[in-house]
This record gives structure tokens, sequence and C-alpha cells, in this order.
């Protein structure tokens, strides 16, 4: 009890405190204002400018200048990639790519090259995309010479070794076998097999296309395509406009490399349409859907970057994630996704959902595509994703590498110029009749492809409306 009272007083204190502190009902208005009605000065976005530098190797080099720590990042990207696979030898683009790391080179073996490049606490990293190969390398300035020795040593000069060739085919194989066990992987391999009939960009790597390549497939393959003239070279850090020349014209002096320069095909042709469908007894199913579309260097691209945000790109505030997922709670990940290349485009959307409900959750995709279609955008939405995308646009600007090999790629690829200097401005200026516009040229269900990799026998009934789906056996 003479706690109790001793609480009692204390207590009554702190009440006529906070009482007198706090301001009377009919005090004046409040000084705090919400955040949106801050005001501030327009911010000014100007990324630094890496300098474009031709090589009289014939390499393009894009250099900018960092001091800050004592580093140099080099990327490289060659106009090469897996649509180059000879037909019956698929996969000899993505082996090449393994085999220029792991291979050894004409100087040095394999062993020798990973005991120096560990005592460099430093590896470069290779790999082959549809339409590319790229290689990234940091290391420390004082390991300058010795780094783009190593390097030009594995582009120019690989030895792709037997005892290497043979360990990459095991690794690829074994990769392909277990895609069987990954239903989304699988979709999405078969989704892109299927998008490209007769076309190069559909042929993948099987177990019997491995079979069909030999050191010497190789070794053709990279001489046709490893060239330094076939190259596009971003580099930073600390290093200078002048020993950045000097030392990586050194570095792909190799004068007996023939100057070769390879363009990109032609964009592919309107790709397949209509049900197609992977059985597989699994518990949830996975649906892969889409079809060709506009091109970066169309002048619709960034209202069709704001429509695909919009859609299911956007994460949670997207109308597939907040449908399929959110509202009815048909799937644990749903959403859209493009893939704008220079020459084409694709435009998809997926979801994995449990085998009940597979049907259910395609119809209501679909509905939501003919929902935008038919203009159900509004000015919220699109204003809530023009801003969403111009501020994940200038993170992709954080590290001086990432500025340097974003502008090589704006060449690359063959985009204005201007095209990263402009992209927020040429986002802002979107208009909601531009994306309704977009939205009812382009979300044409009838050259859609759709793809299900699921347990048909537990889908239930099959909609009216659908044609009979094409089962299709994986070829791996």
């Amino acid at each position: 009890m003479k706690n109790r009272k001793a609480f009692f007083p204390a207590a009554g204190l702190l009440l006529l405190v906070i009482f007198v502190m706090s301001p009377p009902a009919a005090s004046a208005e409040s000084p705090w204002i919400s955040p949106d009605q801050l005001t501030y000065p327009a911010l000014e976005f100007r990324p630094p400018q890496a300098r474009r530098i031709a090589l009289t190797n014939g390499m393009v080099l894009f250099h900018l200048e960092d001091g800050e720590l004592p580093l140099v990042s080099l990327t490289a990207v060659v106009r090469t990639g897996t649509l180059f696979d000879p037909e019956g030898k698929e996969g000899l683009a993505e082996l090449t790519a393994a085999l220029l790391r792991t291979g050894g080179t004409a100087k040095l073996g394999s062993g020798e090259m990973d005991r120096r490049l560990d005592f460099l606490a430093a590896s470069p990293s290779f790999s082959m995309s549809l339409d590319s190969a790229s290689v990234h390398f940091s290391f420390l300035k004082t390991d300058l010479d010795e780094c783009l020795d190593l390097l030009s040593q594995m582009l120019l000069a690989p030895a792709f070794e037997e005892k290497k060739i043979q360990e990459a085919l095991a690794l690829k194989k074994e990769e392909l076998r277990r895609i069987a066990d990954n239903p989304q992987k699988l979709a999405f391999r078969e989704f892109n097999r299927l998008l490209y009939p007769g076309d190069q960009r559909g042929r993948l790597a099987t177990s019997g296309s491995l079979q069909n390549i030999s050191r010497g497939d190789l070794a053709a393959f990279h001489r046709r395509y490893f060239s330094p003239a076939n190259m596009l070279l971003a580099v930073s850090g600390d290093i200078s406009r002048e020993e950045a020349i000097e030392k990586i014209e050194q570095a792909f002096s190799n004068t007996t490399i023939p100057r070769r320069v390879h363009d990109l095909p032609d964009a592919p042709k309107q790709g397949a349409h209509g049900i197609f469908l992977i059985p597989k007894a699994i518990p949830q199913s996975t649906m892969v859907s889409g079809e060709l579309t506009i091109s970066k260097n169309h002048p619709d691209f960034y209202a069709f970057e704001v429509l695909d945000f919009l859609i299911g790109s956007g994460g949670f505030s997207s109308r597939i994630f907040s449908a399929v997922r959110n509202d009815e709670g048909l799937a644990y990940s749903a959403g859209s996704f493009y893939r704008a290349r220079s020459n084409y485009g694709v435009f998809g959307t997926f979801a994995f959902t449990k085998t009940a409900s597979t049907f259910r959750a395609i119809s209501l995709i679909d509905a939501i595509l003919k929902d935008a279609a038919a203009g159900s955008i509004n000015q919220a939405e699109l204003d809530r994703a023009k801003q969403s995308i111009i501020n994940s646009f200038l993170f992709s600007f954080e590290q001086p590498g990432q500025v340097a090999s974003r502008q090589m790629m704006v060449e690359y690829e063959k985009l204005p110029a201007d095209f990263l200097t402009s992209y927020r401005k040429k986002i802002e200026a979107v208009t909601l009749e531009d994306v309704r516009r977009i939205a009812a040229a382009c979300l044409n269900e009838k050259i859609r492809l759709t793809l299900i990799v699921g347990d048909k026998d537990r889908f239930g009934a099959w909609p009216k409306h659908w044609d009979p789906p094409v089962q299709i056996v994986p070829r791996y």
C-alpha cells in the first residue's frame, strides 16, 4: 500500500505535465504537414559519362575513371550467343564460355591458371546468353598487368583441354537431367523453345546435341566470334584514360586474329500460339504465357515498360499479383515480364498455383489482360508506376562499373546514344492514352502461347472455349 500511495502522486504529476504541454482543442492549426505536401527543388540526375574509345585492334572501349578505391573493374561483351549454335550441336556456345575460364590457355594449363587466380584473389566470371557472351573481372590496381594478361589469354588463346571438356559436358548433362525435377525451370525452358518455331533462338541444348560436340567445334566457334574487333569492353576504377588505352591494346594486340564483326540476325517472325501441356504428376501447376512484342528501339517501348509494370512486374501493387495472390489466394507467385531487345521483345505472364486452381488462375490472368486492353488503366495507377520505374532506374548507376557497362550496352544493342540520359524523361512523358493504346494494340490473346506444367488428371474440366491442348514431351 505504501508503494501505491507513492505511485499515485507521481502518476498525477505526469498527467498534469502532459495536460499542460498538450495544445488545447481550439488551438491554432497544427504546424505539421503531410509529406505529400512538402516542397523541395527538383532533383537533377546526371550520371557520369564514360568515354567511348575505338582502339587500334578494333575493340571499342568505354572508360570511366574513379580513384576512390585501388580497384579496376572490367566487363566485356562479345557479339555472339546461344542463337549461333550450329544445328545439331546446341550447347556449343555455352560450353565455349565455360571452358574459356576452366580449359586452360596456350601458355598456361588449367591448374596453373587456377593457382594464379587464387593467388590474386580474383577470378573472371564468364556467361553466355541468347544473344551475347560476357565476362566480368575485378582486381586490385597493383595486379593490372598480370590480370589483363590472364584475361587476354582466356579470351584469345584458350586451350580447351580435353579433360575439362569432358567435365563440362558431364556437368551440363547433369543440369539437363535435373530440369525435370524443377517445374519452374522446365516451364520457362520449354516456353522459350516453343515461342520460336523454326527459328534458331528456339533450339536448346539436349543430351543428344551435347554428344555431337568436339574440341574442334569449340575451337571453331571461338575463332569465329572471339576477336577483339567483335568485343566491347567497359573499364572503370583506378585507371586513367591513357593507361587504359595503353594496357588494353598491349594485352589484346594479337594481330593473327582476323577482324570479324558479327551482327545479330533479324527479329524472329511471330511465335507459336495456343495451349501446350507438359503432363507431370505434381501437386502444383506452373503456367507461363506470352507472345512476341515491340523492341527497345520502338517508339512505344516506354509505354510498354509502364504497361508491364502495371500488369505484373510491379510487385505487390501490380494487377496480377494483387488479384491472383492477394485477393484470390490462388498463387504464391504470379506476375509478368517484358524482355525487350534491340529488334523485338517478349511479353509474358506466369503463375505457380495448386493443381485444382490451375484453370481459375489462367482465366483470371487472361481477364486482367483483357481488362487492360479494354482501357481500364487509370491515372493513379499510371502515376504510381512511372514514379516507381524512375526511382528504381536511378539505382542501376550506383557504381562506376554499372555506369560504364550500361553505356557500353547501349552501343551493343544499337540504341540511340541518349537512351540512358533521356530514359527518365521519356517514362515521365508517357500518358494514359499511350498506355491504353499500346495495351489495346499489343495484348492480343489470339497470338498468345500458354504452357502448363502439371497433373492434367486433376485440373478438372477443360474450359469449353479453349482449343484442345497440344501435349509435348520435353527434350533434354
